[in-house]
């Protein structure tokens, strides 16, 4: 049966993944390279979150310990670097072959919690999460177009990996940091972004519109300051496995944006695949079970 705390965790990861589904738009939209929509994120995320911060009274001594400031320097550099290379991996192994590849993370997430964590993960939720990523394979169309440059295609492939390890460890260093406020994780984690990015900017090629500024801002204060409050908040309290089937939530909402935002129609077969992605995400969180207690208790 799950507590309270679990639903409250279960609500907030699911409000962060329907903003992270709209986060590639902003991205395209912007129009800006890789490092440079990162290191803004991070400026106007760090500048939200301080706020929050400092009206929650969370910039106090008795939060900080050097253990802490080392997990937390950690885990910015993974999320961080998970971010670089998610952007950099859609334009060499197209978006959709780097969101499918990327998409493995949920399972790189259980496998550490079960090897660090030592977490006990259920043979309903193994299956639970193939079927969400049976569900994921149908969502997002591979393009034979890129198999054209297989270069570049391998090391999209090789970001998107990259990139889902990082995000991996990063909730796994946050889950060692309970007791610490998310708001104030995601603070120091955006902050040191801005110092180690700040030499890699290309300052020459900021937005020349205002419309390319406002996607940079609701990228930081929403998709950032926001998402990873509510996103931080539900690691601390999910079990690894629920974190990362709820976190398929994402794809879904992002093919809907891209619908909606450039009339990219979803097929019948994505719409079949984005209806298991919701059951096994409703699967986890709720606790049904495919195998019965009887059964996995003979086994």
């Amino acid at each position: 049966m799950h507590t309270d705390e679990t639903r409250r965790g279960a609500i907030e990861m699911s409000l962060a993944m329907l903003m992270s589904g709209t986060i590639g738009w902003l991205v395209v939209s912007s129009g800006q390279t890789p490092f440079n929509v990162v290191f803004f994120r991070c400026v106007f995320g760090g500048a939200t979150l301080f706020a929050a911060c400092a009206v929650l009274g969370m910039l106090r001594r008795r939060f900080f310990s050097w253990r802490m400031l080392l997990l937390v320097a950690l885990g910015s550099v993974a999320i961080v670097g998970n971010w670089l290379l998610l952007f950099a991996a859609y334009s060499r192994a197209s978006i959709s072959m780097a969101t499918t590849v990327y998409n493995t993370q949920p399972f790189m997430l259980v496998a550490l919690g079960v090897l660090v964590l030592r977490e006990r993960v259920s043979i309903s939720t193994i299956a639970w999460l193939g079927i969400a990523f049976a569900g994921l394979v149908m969502v997002v169309r591979v393009e034979p177009a890129v198999l054209a440059m297989p270069g570049q295609y391998l090391e999209g492939i090789g970001y998107a990996l990259g990139a889902a390890f990082l995000y991996a460890i990063s909730s796994i260093v946050t889950k060692r940091l309970k007791g610490t406020p998310p708001h104030l994780i995601a603070l120091l984690h955006v902050s040191l972004g801005v110092i180690m990015l700040s030499p890699f900017v290309r300052f020459d090629q900021l937005p020349v519109v205002a419309s390319g500024w406002i996607e940079l801002v609701v990228l930081g204060v929403v998709n950032t300051g926001l998402m990873y409050v509510l996103l931080y908040g539900a690691i601390q309290k999910l079990p690894t496995a629920m974190t990362g089937a709820l976190s398929f939530i994402y794809p879904v909402v992002a093919i809907v944006v891209d619908w909606i935002a450039f009339g990219q129609r979803l097929a019948w077969l994505q719409v079949a695949g984005a209806a298991l992605i919701l059951l096994a995400a409703a699967g986890v969180n709720l606790g049904w079970r495919i195998v019965p207690a009887r059964r996995a208790a003979a086994n």
